[in-house]
């Protein structure tokens, strides 16, 4: 098994990243740029952001865990199209097809946020401390919900293929409502008991309470996450074990 996942994580890197230093770079550069979009328009209207003085870091706090869930969402729903070939032998299970875009993307992104957050604090010259132990609790919050999402997905989008333009237009205003540009704190508490129930804006706000010390996000619910994404997660996974076989023959 470690073999096999370890193979499709290799022709996925290739296929994904292309065999030269460009698609690796096309990595950091897409993140960095939504950064610098969101800074540029908020700095216009705003003196200073929600938390903090400086306007990168807060929105590449809360953009980088948001692009990380909606990559690794997209990529765990497309496992079984995207190695279906391979899963016609009976030494590759649907189960190494979700867990080498998990590994490689998971570890892809966390490399992405460690660059792209280095650099602003390198280049802004930013104090510290940060806490990790916040900030890599977050990122597995993420990562773990985005699997959950996206298993089940896998079975929904290759079950039924109309779901994945219902999923896309469903999901489109999630950027909107995920506390990517303010802070859930700050929200009119109807506007509260509505967000909460985002399990995003709960790893959003992890996240920034672990680059801002004095930021406590009290909302925040490790436990309703990790429900509702071990929840998904498990249905999606006795779906595929039960459909699998019936859809790849499609």
């Amino acid at each position: 098994m470690p073999r096999t996942v370890m193979a499709l994580m290799l022709r996925e890197m290739a296929t994904t990243y292309g065999r030269s230093a460009g698609g690796y770079i096309w990595a950091v550069l897409e993140p960095v740029l939504g950064v610098a979009l969101l800074t540029v328009l908020f700095s216009l209207a705003l003196r200073s952001p929600a938390l903090g003085s400086n306007f990168p870091l807060f929105y590449a706090t809360g953009y980088l865990p948001f692009a990380m869930f909606n990559n690794l969402t997209n990529k765990v729903a497309s496992s079984i199209r995207y190695s279906r070939p391979f899963l016609a032998y009976p030494s590759v299970t649907f189960i190494d097809a979700l867990l080498a875009r998990v590994i490689l993307n998971v570890l892809t992104h966390i490399a992405v946020i460690a660059i792209v957050i280095g650099g602003i604090f390198v280049a802004f010259q930013l104090p510290g401390p940060v806490d990790m132990a916040l900030v890599f609790e977050a990122l597995l919050l993420v990562a773990l919900l985005a699997t959950g999402v996206g298993t089940l997905n896998c079975y929904l989008m290759t079950a039924f293929p109309i779901w994945e333009r219902v999923w896309h237009i469903l999901t489109r205003p999630l950027f909107l409502i995920s506390g990517v540009f303010f802070l859930y704190d700050q929200m009119p508490a109807r506007a509260q008991d509505l967000l909460w129930y985002n399990p995003l804006i709960h790893c959003v706000g992890l996240m920034r309470s672990g680059f801002y010390p004095t930021y406590e996000a009290t909302y925040v619910s490790r436990t309703y996450v990790v429900t509702i994404a071990l929840t998904l997660l498990l249905a999606g996974l006795a779906l595929l074990e039960k459909y699998h076989k019936k859809m790849l023959e499609r």
